[in-house]
């Protein structure tokens, strides 16, 4: 698997995926309809956020990762990321592989800690990953997210120092 910087000719691949991933509405906080020129704005961000692909041997886009700073100014320090891994590719490390390399790539650009602002509770393997490498619950807000078939549950702050 090799992990890489995003182009323009991937994004026929991500969103596919991205969309049902969306639409689902059980694991990311955007509106369950956005339409295709909003994602691809969000996920291709200006510098200094960053768009990564994990891909198999044969080019295939396995999933999918962002990052940047998570605020400006004092607190630009602080890299934030957001993960997408295609439900069809379950299970091959698509997700360990971009948190790894996420992770590691923020700490070369001189980001001193990595913060996840929206991990949904019930997303057990999500957190259980990003406890994995590191990562820490630092807080949940209770009820934050609106699950289409739990109600209402919790979104938790994971933070790490880089």
């Amino acid at each position: 698997m090799l992990i890489r910087d995003a182009a323009e000719r991937d994004w026929a691949a991500i969103w596919p995926f991205m969309r049902r991933i969306v639409a689902a509405g059980e694991t990311f906080s955007w509106d369950r309809d956005i339409d295709e020129a909003a994602a691809k704005q969000r996920w291709f961000a200006a510098p200094p956020g960053r768009t990564f692909v994990a891909v198999d041997g044969d080019g295939t886009v396995l999933g999918t990762a962002v990052s940047g700073p998570n605020h400006e100014g004092p607190a630009s320090h602080v890299a934030t990321a957001s993960f997408m891994v295609d439900p069809d590719h379950f299970g091959r490390g698509a997700g360990r592989a971009l948190g790894s390399h996420v992770l590691d790539q923020a700490k070369a650009d001189g980001f001193r800690a990595m913060q996840f602002n929206a991990v949904v509770e019930t997303n057990v393997r999500a957190v259980a990953l990003w406890q994995s490498l590191g990562m820490e619950v630092v807080a949940t807000l209770p009820e934050a997210f609106r699950h289409p078939s739990e109600g209402y549950v919790g979104l938790h702050v994971m933070y790490r120092l880089l």
